[in-house]
Order: C-alpha cells, then sequence, then structure tokens
C-alpha cells in the first residue's frame, strides 16, 4: 500500500490557502492583463482567472501566493503530480547528457518505446511500434494518415461528442462547436455516429444496457449494410471513457461488439487514450476494462505529464507497412521528455501497479461520496465516471434534465476557485464538472476539495 503521509508530502501542506481577499489578486490580475495583450486567447485556457506560478504535486500556487488544490491535474496531465521528485531527478540526470537529438535514434527514446510497448494493452504488448509526438492531437493526425496508407481506404468513423484534437485532421474527428464553428470545410471521409450517453441517450432510452446495444447496433448497422455509404471505412477510432464530451464510461460490453463491427468490415479499432489512460480509470488502459484488443493507441498527457510527450503505438505487422522516413517529426522522441515519460512509468506501474489500484479504490469512495451529496441538491443530475476520471452533470431539474446555464456553471467555477480549488468543467452543453486530480493525491485533499464543491454547489443553488 501507498501511505497517506507519503503522498502528503508531495504536495503543499497548507492547501487550499487563500491570502488575498480577491481571487484573482492583484498580481495575477496584472499578469493576466499582460497575457491577454501579448497572446492568443485561443489557446485552451482562454481567459480562466487563475494564473499558475508555482506548482508541487495536487497543488498549485498563483503568484499573489495563494495555494489551490488542483482537481485539473492540468488536465489530466499531472498523473504522479507536479514536480515529483523522482521526475525532477529524472530531468536532472537527462540534462547532463542530452536532450535535443533530431527526428533520429537517442538512448531514451528507444528505451521509451521499448517500454511502452511492455504496458500495452493485449494485442499489442510486446507487439507494437510506437511513433512519438509532441501531444495527443499529433498521435491522433499520425494515426489518420497511417490507416489510409495501411488499409488503402479513407473513410473513418467516430463518435458525437468526440474530442481527439483540434488539428486539421483531428479536428475533423472531433465534434466540439467552438472547435469546428468557422474553421471548415475539414478532411473528407469522417462519419459521426451516437456515442452511448444515456443520461442524453440519442434513441431516448434512459437504461444505460438499451442506450449501449441501440448504439453498437447502429455502428454495426452501418458498417455492415449495403447502402449506408460507409463502404470505404479504413478505421473506427473511440475515447473508451468519453473526456471533453462529458466524462462517460460506457460497459466493455459495448467496445466488444464496436470491435466486432469493425472486424467484419475489415476496419481498425484504434482507442484513444490521450485523457483516460496512463492509470486515470484504475487501469493502466481505459480499454482494458472491456477485454479489447486495439490495433492501434493514441496517447499523451498523463504518460508525459510535466514535459510534453505522446505517441501512437500500433500493431507490429501494420507498422511494417509504413514506408521509413514518411513521416517527419523534428522534436519528437526528445531525449528530455523520454525520460520524464519513462520515470511515470515506473511511478504509476510499480509494485504491481499499486498506485493505480489506489486510483479504483479512491475514486469508487469519491463517486459513492459525491452522489451521496447530490441527494440534497436539486442541481446534481448524474455521478459517473471510473477511477479518477468522475463527472458530475449539473442541471435545473433532475426529472427534465435540462442543462444549466453558463452562468450558472460560471459562478459554481469561480466560486470553488475563491474557495481554493481548480476546476475545469467539460460536456456537451458545458455543464459537466470533472474531478481528475493527479493519481497521488491524498485522500484528504480529494475529500476536502470535493466538500468544497458540493458547498459551493449548495450556495449557488
Amino acid at each position: 500500500m501507498i501511505s497517506e503521509q507519503a503522498l502528503a508530502k508531495l504536495s503543499y501542506p497548507e492547501a487550499p490557502k487563500m491570502v488575498t481577499d480577491r481571487v484573482p489578486g492583484p498580481k495575477t490580475q496584472k499578469l493576466l492583463a499582460d497575457a491577454i495583450r501579448v497572446e492568443s486567447m485561443a489557446r485552451g485556457g482562454g481567459r480562466f482567472p487563475l494564473v499558475f506560478d508555482e506548482g508541487m504535486g495536487s497543488t498549485v500556487k498563483d503568484p499573489d501566493g495563494n495555494i489551490y488544490i488542483d482537481i485539473s491535474a492540468g488536465v489530466a496531465v499531472n498523473s504522479v503530480g507536479r514536480r515529483h521528485p523522482r521526475v525532477v531527478e529524472a530531468i536532472q540526470k537527462q540534462l547532463g547528457k542530452l536532450m535535443h537529438a533530431s527526428d533520429i535514434s537517442n538512448t531514451s527514446r528507444t528505451l521509451l518505446a521499448e517500454k511502452v510497448s511492455q504496458i500495452m494493452p493485449e494485442g499489442l504488448r510486446g507487439n507494437c511500434a510506437t511513433y512519438f509526438t509532441q501531444s495527443g492531437s499529433g498521435a491522433v493526425e499520425t494515426a489518420i494518415k497511417f490507416v489510409r496508407k495501411i488499409t488503402g481506404r479513407t473513410q473513418i468513423v467516430a463518435f458525437h461528442g468526440a474530442y481527439h484534437g483540434v488539428w486539421c485532421g483531428s479536428n475533423s474527428l472531433t465534434t466540439g462547436d467552438q472547435y469546428r464553428r468557422g474553421y471548415g470545410p475539414f478532411i473528407p471521409g469522417v462519419i459521426h455516429v451516437p456515442y452511448p450517453y444515456s443520461y442524453r441517450c440519442p434513441f431516448n432510452s434512459r437504461d444505460q444496457e438499451t442506450c449501449e446495444e441501440l448504439c453498437a447496433s447502429y455502428v454495426d448497422y452501418l458498417l455492415n449494410t449495403p447502402y449506408t455509404a460507409a463502404d470505404d471505412v479504413g478505421a473506427l477510432i473511440v475515447e473508451p471513457l468519453q473526456g471533453e464530451g462529458g466524462y462517460i464510461p460506457p460497459s466493455g460490453k459495448f467496445f466488444m461488439r464496436l470491435k466486432e463491427a469493425c472486424e467484419k468490415h475489415g476496419a481498425l479499432f484504434i482507442a484513444d487514450e490521450v485523457q483516460a489512460g496512463a492509470g486515470r480509470t484504475g487501469k493502466m488502459w481505459s480499454i482494458e476494462h472491456s477485454g479489447v484488443q486495439p490495433d492501434m493507441v493514441t496517447w499523451g498527457k498523463g504518460m508525459g505529464g510535466d514535459l510534453p510527450m505522446g505517441g501512437l503505438s500500433i500493431r507490429k505487422d501494420l507498422a511494417e507497412r509504413i514506408e521509413d522516413g514518411s513521416q517527419p517529426n523534428t522534436f519528437a522522441g526528445n531525449a528530455l521528455s523520454a525520460a520524464v515519460c519513462m520515470t511515470n512509468i515506473d511511478i504509476l506501474t510499480e509494485n504491481d501497479m499499486t498506485l493505480i489500484q489506489r486510483t479504483a479504490e479512491v475514486g469508487e469512495e469519491t463517486i459513492q461520496e459525491i452522489r451521496k451529496g447530490a441527494q440534497s441538491t436539486r442541481l446534481i443530475g448524474d455521478v459517473r465516471g471510473r477511477g479518477l476520471m468522475i463527472g458530475i452533470e449539473l442541471v435545473k431539474d433532475k426529472e427534465t434534465r435540462e442543462p444549466l446555464d453558463g452562468d450558472v456553471m460560471g459562478a459554481i467555477i469561480m466560486g470553488m476557485l475563491k474557495r481554493g480549488v481548480v476546476m475545469v468543467p467539460c460536456g456537451r452543453n458545458g455543464n459537466v464538472l470533472r474531478l481528475m486530480p493527479s493519481l497521488t493525491i491524498t485522500r484528504e485533499y480529494l475529500n476536502k476539495a470535493t466538500e468544497i464543491l458540493l458547498e459551493t454547489v449548495s450556495e449557488v443553488e
């Protein structure tokens, strides 16, 4: 077991600690104004009223000295927390040897590829080649290109609510209005299908099993019935636990049905693990909850942690169909990032994956605690998730399930920030609070953050 005392040493001990009367404080306000003056606000954080000045474990400090419990973990990036001592040690060691090596072999890069192969899901474990990128978007872009070359087909099936990145190809797979509106046309050949979001099932079923059956049957129909115009599908790409679309966790049976439909059609199955991977759901990869053996896995975020690292891991027989030198990427496999990624993997998987097992346990405890608290408010309509990937959907009315208005959501997010908790929302209607803290967060800090969340929702109500 991992002791709570050991985990507590990884974060600032006094969080949350607010030293300014207002949030943001004066120093933070000035830096925010400077950022708006010189940076594009197209960035994901936009005008969020916070500046990160320091970070430690599951806590961050702003320029005014306010200390927050961060239950966003840099959007599911800092799985082992910020500035983990072993990560810092790995950086210091690698700094004196090599950082950039261009897009050719370096020692850390090759060692990382071997380590990644050892932790892949069944079917890819010990049987894959990895192409490195700097982000999840880069991994998905590469997957699109490789699928077309490997299969000789042009179409790709993706899902409503999907987030696969915001570059040209990956943005074509993503469905968020704010990422697409005004930026088209997108690449041709993308077919979007319903995801089993049972709380708002596209087939008007409020039963999870029925919603999943209907969605899976539709995919099978699309791929394996004449005259559906899905006659050239090279791959299906899916988030095993949908992220930006609302933190939606279908059962393993749904993904087994998808895999069967793909195999009948001759299409590849791609698991997008960028947000849900790296131990976040209580297994190394969220697809492992289903038993499905993917043909490709895209990964990033929590694998790199404090330094950018992403990748596409492909079954070996498929990788052999890609010509040498056909996808150059100058900064891919950076030696420093590779050293950090290897350290993160070690921390996550050592001692029979004790940290990941703890994630499953603590996550279930937290889900049950929030569901208990939800009984005393009319605003919390649904609580769902796996491990430390938890979604809390807020509504005006539990019976009609009408999404909570954006201004009320903003009041809740700001109310939590003023109390010292960093929370980032998601969801198709922007009405889902998501808990995605570092897997090293203590129960004390997670319980405190959850308490503040429930108190803030109650006060805003």
